[in-house]
Parts: structure tokens; C-alpha cells; sequence
């Protein structure tokens, strides 16, 4: 079993600053995400779009945004579960909480922090009908290891920045790759586009737009997409192929979480107060775009705000025979648990005999 302090459910960029202001406090962290890499869609959805209201950053691309999270919190070593979903939630006699994955790791902590965006996330699957038939036999909606399509024939489809990056991507990996849109136009990074329209000149990308995947074809294992041309129904082209990647983006869904007791407010998590973000379970708080309360605003940065206030009054409910003392970072530096040490430099100051 995996004991920390506090438990965060989803490793977007609310759930990773979490572990900063926890890291502050002296407790330790640990992540649970469904996803395979932190970052929650900042990283497995729109990692190059821009973003423009992160305070400091005039402009910050999503993927960045997460990387720098990422080394913000180095020094407190948190740890991660990932590619696994959080299942179900038991209070033991002590008062703590243990909560179980899909794949039944168990996690054992004082806080359960709640901070999975706008829930689990399942792909958002095109109305193929033999669809299921291939899955794990070809047919894939996220990529988690790129070597399994080495020397491989790929087909992705898709308009976004995910179906873009991934193409450029597996062009150095697979022995072919075909990207399919169903319109000309993508919703991608203009600098993705032009990164695969010279791939597509150089025979690197085949290209196909105005065209969509429509059936699948093959007996125990993927062997063939049948693509529809726009403009001509009867147009349909045989590509063999050894896998199928359709990436139309991630569906949110609260998932097994919905069934733990917490009171639910239009698929989000109502807490009772902006004192703390805390649930009606006590010791369980949702923070970020998956809590509800009145005023509440669908931000990053609303969701760092409310990571702060919620490690207050974790810390005081881990320790309630102590008070802490806050100081700004400037005045008490940054102790690590790797044993690192940030701090401003100290001004001397000589006296004037």
C-alpha cells in the first residue's frame, strides 16, 4: 500500500501546483490520473496551444505550462499512478482514507484531494460499427508507447493538435503514416500544419483530407480502414494498414468517482464552502474544474488559487496540534525533500565606523 500525506486524484496543472503548496507545508504528495503522462489535457490534448492568462506569462503554450509544473515540484518528489483510474473511496477506523484503482493499487492518506478537471477522461470514438471488434487488435485512441509502431503502417485521424503531433511524430517511427480529416482545415497549431504539409510534400505523411474512416476490415488483428471521399459517396478507398488511430479528444466524465457519496451538482462536485474547497465528506476536498460553488470560475489559475487555501486547512486537519505560521516564499526560501534549498540572497550590510 502507498502512504503519503495527501492523495490528489488527477495530475492536471490544479492537482501538480497542489503538490508545491503541500510541498511548503512539509506534506507529502502522491497522484492518481487515468491519464499516461501528467498534465491532464494541457498535455494529452492541446499541449501547443496557447494560453494567455497564467499570471506572469504573457503567453504560454499548454505543454510548457506543464513542464514548468513539472520542474516547479521536482524538489518535493512527489509520486504518480498513472494510466490508472481511481475506483473506490473507504474510510478506514482511523480516519484516514484509502483509495483503490482500477488495477487495485492501494493509496492510503489523511486528505483525499479531488482535483481531476472536469473528471476521468474516455475517448471520444468515431461511429464506426466494427470499432470495438479491433480494439487492442489495432485500433488505439490514445498512444502510450510510440515503439509499438515502429516499422509499422499507421493511419490517424483527426483535425486537432493531437492528430498533428502524433503524425509528425510516428513519420520518423513508422514505415508509413496516413493522417485522415474529414475537412481541409485543421484546428491544430498553425505551425503543426506546415509541419505536416511538408512532410505530405516529401512523401514523409500521406495526407488525406475531405475523407473520413468509415469502416474497418480484418479477422483476428487489424488489417484494413476503408476511407469515404467527400463529394462522392460511392468513392471508398481499401488502405491496409496495421493500426488505426482515431484522435477526436477526450470525453469528461466523473467516472467512479460520482458513486463515493459526494454531493453532485450538474456533474461536478459541490463543496461546501470557499473556506476550504472541502466536500460533504470531511477530510475529501475537490478543487479545480471539477468542484461547484456560487461564483465559481472555470480557470487554471482559479483552480491554483483554490490549491493554496485547500493545503491550509489540509495541513491544520493532519496536524491539528500544531500552527503554522505562514512566511512568503521570498522571506523562508523553498526546502525540498531531496534536500534542496532555494533562497534569496541576503544583502550585507556594513557598518560605518
Amino acid at each position: 500500500m502507498i502512504k503519503t500525506d495527501i492523495i490528489i486524484i488527477g495530475a492536471g496543472p490544479t492537482g501538480l501546483f497542489t503538490v508545491f503548496e503541500a510541498g511548503l507545508l512539509k506534506l507529502k504528495c502522491h497522484l492518481i490520473d487515468a491519464l499516461p503522462i501528467p498534465g491532464g489535457q494541457c498535455a494529452e490534448i492541446y499541449p501547443k496551444k496557447p494560453i494567455y492568462d497564467i499570471p506572469g506569462f504573457p503567453e504560454v503554450l499548454a505543454g510548457d505550462l506543464v513542464d514548468n509544473l513539472m520542474e516547479q515540484i521536482k524538489p518535493f518528489s512527489p509520486g504518480f499512478t498513472l494510466g490508472d483510474r481511481a475506483e473506490t473511496l473507504d474510510k478506514l477506523e482511523d480516519g484516514t482514507f484509502v483509495v483503490t484503482t482500477s488495477r487495485g493499487v492501494k493509496h492510503n492518506a489523511p486528505v483525499v484531494v479531488i482535483a481531476g478537471g472536469l473528471g476521468s477522461f474516455e475517448p471520444r470514438k468515431p461511429p464506426i460499427p466494427t470499432i470495438s471488434n479491433f480494439e487492442d487488435k489495432g485500433v488505439s485512441y490514445i498512444i502510450r508507447d510510440p515503439e509499438v509502431y515502429r516499422d509499422k503502417s499507421v493511419v490517424i485521424a483527426g483535425g486537432g493538435d493531437s492528430a498533428l503531433d502524433w503524425s509528425i511524430f510516428l513519420s520518423n517511427i513508422a514505415k508509413e503514416v496516413s493522417l485522415v480529416h474529414r475537412r481541409r482545415d485543421f484546428r491544430g497549431a498553425l505551425d503543426s500544419v506546415e509541419k505536416v504539409e511538408e512532410l505530405s510534400k516529401i512523401g514523409k505523411i500521406n495526407l488525406i483530407t475531405d475523407a473520413e474512416v468509415v469502416d474497418l476490415k480484418g479477422e483476428d488483428q487489424l488489417e484494413a480502414v476503408i476511407i469515404r471521399h467527400k463529394g462522392n459517396a460511392a468513392e471508398e478507398e481499401v488502405k491496409p494498414t496495421d493500426h488505426f488511430i482515431p484522435l477526436f479528444g477526450l470525453s469528461p466524465k466523473l467516472g467512479p468517482i460520482g458513486d463515493w457519496g459526494l454531493e453532485i451538482e450538474k456533474n461536478a462536485i459541490k463543496v461546501d464552502n470557499t473556506y476550504d474547497y472541502q466536500t460533504n465528506i470531511p477530510g475529501v476536498y475537490a478543487i479545480g474544474d471539477v468542484n461547484t460553488y456560487p461564483g465559481k470560475l472555470k480557470l487554471i489559475l482559479c483552480g491554483f488559487h483554490e490549491a493554496a487555501i485547500m493545503c491550509q486547512s489540509a495541513y491544520q486537519r493532519i496536524n491539528p496540534d500544531k500552527k503554522y505560521v505562514m512566511k512568503y516564499t521570498t522571506v523562508s526560501g523553498i526546502s525540498g525533500f531531496d534536500g534542496s534549498k532555494k533562497e534569496a540572497k541576503r544583502e550585507v550590510v556594513k557598518s560605518i565606523n
